[in-house]
């Protein structure tokens, strides 16, 4: 049995499992930021109108199951928070955990989905679809991060940014990213990419858990 002295850090007894998930987080969140200014500068190379703009069908498809896999290693972080001991235990931290998790692997499956789309113009056949599991998934996170944020400041086991990194994660869901994706392509990547960066900031904090 693994016993924590007095005195030693909470954050000690992190499993290691935790902050490896983390790095996972941490690299997801920076990949993902990379691949939103991506999509934001890349030439067209299809008509504004194509769902797969500005990418052709073909490159598409590619980048949708690289979404997918990004996604997973998002997934991974939320699963870390569930376990990193920073939560006040009670039905906010139970609840966040649970909706951002299935959230996001609806979210993960959803960019799967939505290869079927790549022919289709938009809106066409499928987008109504998509559009509906993209909202309901994206929602799904960012108030399951709501309420796992809340759980994290009532604990106080993070401090300074860490303890705000989840919650300000979740509000960002509905304000600025929900009104961007909206509006003009590029405001939409740039939105999304900053989300990225807030996941990355999460996945840092529980991959430096046993240094906090």
């Amino acid at each position: 049995m693994t016993h924590v002295e007095a005195g030693t850090s909470l954050a000690t007894a992190v499993p290691v499992w935790v902050r490896h998930a983390g790095a996972v987080c941490l690299a997801a969140g920076i990949l993902g930021a990379v691949s939103g200014i991506f999509l934001a500068v890349y030439p067209a190379q299809v008509p504004e109108d194509m769902f797969s703009y500005p990418l052709t069908a073909g490159g598409f498809t590619v980048i949708q199951i690289w979404f997918f896999v990004q996604h997973v290693g998002l997934l991974a972080g939320i699963a870390a928070l569930a376990r990193a001991a920073v939560m006040a235990q009670g039905r906010s931290a139970r609840w966040g955990i649970g909706l951002a998790g299935w959230g996001m692997a609806l979210l993960a499956v959803t960019e799967l989905i939505a290869i079927t789309a790549r022919n289709s113009t938009y809106p066409g056949d499928g987008t109504g679809l998509l559009d509906a599991l993209y909202g309901v998934s994206s929602v799904a996170v960012g108030g399951g991060l709501i309420l796992a944020g809340i759980a994290v400041r009532r604990g106080g086991r993070w401090s300074g940014w860490r303890g705000l990194v989840v919650l300000v994660a979740g509000i960002f869901v509905f304000v600025p990213m929900m009104p961007a994706l909206l509006g003009p392509f590029v405001l939409a990547r740039l939105a999304i990419t900053v989300w990225m960066l807030l996941f990355a900031a999460l996945g840092y904090a529980l991959w430096q858990a046993d240094q906090q």
